[in-house]
């Protein structure tokens, strides 16, 4: 996982100290690549000593590491040619065109970000655990209820047993029923939605293996899951992170359902050619208007 994008994703669960520092270095990282550690405390409001826990926090063994890891991950994004600046914000009077532009082009990066971080490890265990399941829960609110359903037609239509859920009072009581086997995936951006958090940790005290879909790795619902999955998101305007999530969440639960398709291969193949048979008759034929 590239370092600013690190920092983007966990600065939210820092201690307050910390999260003054990871702010000072994603509002100028090329500066911050090039200041001493006395600078940087001074322009963080910090101190050198809350420099140094910064860097151990990120796993670095002091503040030459970190600079060094900043300076390559400033340069790369520097090498990097976009039609327009991923950060700017879009104005009421701007043109569609620039509004596609920034829209388009910070999709794009979302998911590369995503991509690049994304464990593919725990994907892989996720795989497996929804391959197996005797049933596989959903449950996300708002937007990620969106992703929710879009997951549950996928893995149904491979003979997976799943039920998506968008009310807390429903997806508690089906993750209450829920047990060995069994898998809920709780889809959350923020981490941080109540409901959720407690859905994943029903499910979990039932024996059921809980993924999180989530951008803030360190999060309540992180902690809850056995398996965390990891986006990335950031807001423009008129667009918030929840919102600008939903193509990196709908990316990291494409991969999952590929490689469950991958181990159910016969299984898959069959359902497939008796879906399509089944609907066949209501696709008008090539040409017909």
């Amino acid at each position: 996982m590239e370092l600013l994008n690190r920092i983007r994703a966990e600065q939210h669960d820092m201690p307050e100290a910390l999260r003054k520092v990871a702010d000072a270095i994603l509002g100028a990282p090329a500066d911050a690549a090039r200041l001493t550690i006395v600078d940087l405390a001074e322009r963080s409001g910090t101190s050198t000593a809350t420099i140094t826990r910064f860097c151990r926090a990120l796993g670095f063994t002091g503040y030459a590491e970190l600079r060094v890891a900043l300076a390559t991950d400033t340069g790369r994004v520097a090498q990097q040619t976009w039609e327009t600046d991923i950060g700017q914000e879009i104005l009421p009077d701007d043109s569609l065109e620039r509004v596609l532009g920034v829209v388009s082009g910070n999709d794009i990066r979302l998911i590369q970000e995503t991509r690049d971080q994304l464990d593919l490890a725990v994907v892989e265990k996720a795989a497996q655990a929804v391959a197996r399941a005797g049933r596989v829960l959903l449950f996300g609110v708002s937007s990620s209820a969106a992703v929710a359903s879009e997951m549950e037609y996928r893995l149904q239509r491979m003979r997976v047993p799943t039920w998506s859920r968008s009310d807390a009072h429903s997806a508690l009581t089906d993750a209450a029923l829920l047990g060995q086997g069994d898998v809920a995936i709780g889809i959350s951006h923020s981490g941080r939605t109540r409901e959720v958090i407690e859905v994943l940790a029903e499910a979990g005290s039932h024996g059921a293996i809980t993924v999180a879909v989530t951008s803030q790795p360190r999060s309540p619902l992180a902690e809850v899951a056995e398996l965390v999955l990891t986006t990335a998101s950031r807001a423009t305007s008129f667009r918030s992170e929840g919102f600008a999530a939903i193509h990196s969440q709908l990316l990291v639960l494409d991969v999952v359902y590929v490689s469950v398709a991958q181990q159910t291969y016969e299984r898959t193949k069959q359902a497939f050619d008796v879906t399509v048979r089944a609907v066949a008759g209501h696709r008008l034929p090539e040409g017909d208007i």
